[in-house]
């Protein structure tokens, strides 16, 4: 097995990638694209969530570079943010919301992986997962995409399941159908 070779944020800041791809403490990692199905879904969220945007008060945005750490950048198929929260090309605040819909070759300790980064970019506040985090797991097959939201209420407008309510300042995530 080769050495794998570290680029610096700037380096991964400053170059294209088509797809693009997140960038994980030195490394690029290339994400499972979604096929006609995830792309649907994709698509479907982002006109549902669009719909409301005025209303909410919100903007919603496909595959946005989202900064969660120091030295992590994640790609969620959808983000949402507040019109109110001013953010750079490159998201560097926490956004409203973070969805991801999971593809074929998905595991869940890669979700996982990446629903704790979401969860720590809440900016440090104590989050305990097992408080705010219900799994909904369609039959026969696990498709199911990953929602991330600091509050309910645009959770609750999407009539998924929704087993706790968080405060609204922290993160929650449910899976959907």
């Amino acid at each position: 097995m080769g050495a794998t070779t570290l680029i610096s944020v700037a380096e991964y800041l400053n170059t294209s990638y088509s797809p693009d791809r997140e960038y994980i403490d030195g490394q690029i990692v290339e994400r499972n694209l979604g096929e006609k199905t995830h792309s649907r879904i994709q698509r479907k969220l982002i006109i549902f969530i669009d719909r409301m945007a005025k209303d909410l008060g919100i903007e919603v945005f496909p595959e946005q570079r989202v900064q969660v750490s120091p030295t992590r950048f994640r790609i969620p198929d959808v983000t949402v943010v507040k019109t109110s929260q001013a953010q750079d090309e490159i998201f560097l605040l926490p956004p409203h919301l973070c969805i991801e819909i999971l593809s074929k070759d998905d595991t869940m300790d890669y979700m996982q992986e990446k629903i704790d980064d979401y969860h720590r970019v809440t900016a440090g506040r104590p989050f305990d997962p097992a408080a705010y985090i219900g799994y909904l797991i369609p039959e026969p097959a696990i498709t199911a995409g990953v929602m991330i939201a600091p509050t309910q209420s645009l959770a609750a407008n999407t009539q998924s399941k929704v087993t706790a309510s968080p405060p609204a300042q922290e993160t929650h995530c449910i899976l959907y159908k």
